[in-house]
C-alpha cells in the first residue's frame, strides 16, 4: 500500500548526524531541515496565507486538534472541504494530537486507560478525549501528518510515573494506528515519550519503531528543564530514530535550540514563540533580537536593518 509520507535522505553529516532530506506529502515536497509556523486555531496569527508563502517560504504548517475541536468543531471544518480549504492553505499541514494541551489543563482533567476527561478552558463543559476519538477528529480535519495521541509528563517526574506514562502512550500508539482510516491520504506518527529516563527513551522508540509509523517525533522535552538535561535527552535519543523516515523535535522555536535540534539530525520543529513575540513587537533576527518598542527605533526609517 502506498504511504501518504514518505521520507528521502539527501545527505548526512557522519560526525554529527546533522542531516539534509525532503519528506513528500500529499501537499507537496518539503525540504528538511524545516521549521513550522504554529496556526494553532487554523491561522498563523496576524498572517496571510499569501504571506506565509511569500515571505515566510513557509512549506508546511501546524494547527491543534484539541483547540480545532473546541472551536470551530472539526465536523464543521469537515464540512467546508476539510482543514486546506477551511484556511485557504494548499501547501502540508500538520496537526498535533492536543496531547500536550490537555494534559497542561492540570486539575480540569482526569488520565485514565481509556483516554482523558477534562473541561474546556473556553467555557468549562466536559469533555473526553481517547485515541479513537483524536484520530475521528485528525480524519475530518484531513491534516497531511497527523500525531498519535500522547501523554507529556511534568518536568520533573519520578521513574515510576513516567515510566507507567510511557507505556500508556505506546498503547495508546497502537489504538491510534488501528482507529486511523485516511491511511492514504494522512501519514500518522509516533511520538517517543520516557521523561528524562534513558533507558525508558530507548525502550519507547524501540517498541514505536516495531509499530512501522510513517515518521516518529520526540515528545516531553523542553517543558522547563535546565538546557544540558534537554540536549542530553535530543542527542541521546535522536540516533535511535529510523534514519529512513522523518523526526521531529516537538515544541522547539529558539534559535539556539533549532541549530541545536538541526546538529542532532532532527528534521521538523514547530514552536508558537516566533509569531507570539512578533505580535509583541520583537522580532528575530540575523544580527540578533530586535525590539522595535524600544525608544532607539521611534526614529528609525530604515525599511531594512543594516
Amino acid at each position: 500500500m502506498k504511504q501518504a509520507i514518505t521520507y528521502e535522505l539527501l545527505h548526512e553529516c557522519k560526525q554529527s548526524g546533522a542531516r539534509r532530506g525532503v519528506i513528500h506529502t500529499p501537499h507537496g515536497d518539503i525540504q528538511t531541515p524545516i521549521f513550522m509556523p504554529v496556526g494553532t486555531q487554523a491561522t498563523v496569527k496576524s498572517m496571510t496565507p499569501e504571506e506565509l508563502k511569500e515571505e515566510v517560504k513557509a512549506q508546511i504548517i501546524l494547527s491543534n486538534t484539541y483547540h480545532l475541536y473546541l472551536r470551530p468543531g472539526n465536523k464543521l471544518i469537515k464540512e467546508a472541504g476539510g482543514l486546506h480549504k477551511f484556511m485557504n492553505w494548499d501547501r502540508s499541514i500538520l496537526t498535533d494530537s492536543g496531547g500536550f494541551q490537555v494534559f497542561s489543563l492540570g486539575p480540569l482533567r482526569k488520565i485514565t486507560e481509556e483516554g482523558v476527561r477534562f473541561k474546556s478552558h473556553l467555557d468549562g463543559s466536559e469533555h473526553f478525549l481517547s485515541p479513537e476519538k483524536v484520530m475521528e477528529i485528525e480524519n475530518d480535519l484531513g491534516s497531511d501528518i497527523m500525531m498519535a495521541f500522547d501523554e507529556c509528563c511534568p518536568y520533573p517526574s519520578t521513574y515510576e510515573y513516567t515510566k507507567n506514562s510511557m507505556e500508556r502512550t505506546t498503547r495508546w500508539a497502537a489504538r491510534c494506528k488501528e482507529a486511523h482510516k485516511n491511511t492514504a491520504s494522512q501519514g500518522l506518527f509516533g511520538i517517543i515519550q520516557g521523561g528524562f529516563y534513558k533507558d525508558l527513551r530507548k525502550q519507547s522508540a524501540e517498541d514505536l519503531i516495531k509499530m512501522d509509523f510513517p515518521g516518529y517525533a520526540i515528545g516531553g522535552i523542553s517543558v522547563g528543564e535546565p538546557k544540558e538535561e534537554f540536549l542530553d535527552i535530543l542527542k541521546y535519543t535522536a540516533p535511535l530514530m529510523p534514519k529512513d523516515k522523518p523526526r521531529y523535535l516537538m515544541g522547539v522555536g529558539t534559535p539556539d535550540y533549532l541549530i541545536e535540534a538541526a546538529a542532532a539530525g532532527i528534521d521538523m520543529c514547530d514552536c508558537v514563540l516566533p509569531t507570539r513575540i512578533a505580535r509583541n513587537g520583537t522580532a528575530m533576527t540575523w544580527n540578533g533580537k530586535v525590539v522595535v518598542r524600544n525608544a532607539t527605533y521611534e526614529r528609525d526609517w530604515r525599511t531594512t536593518r543594516s
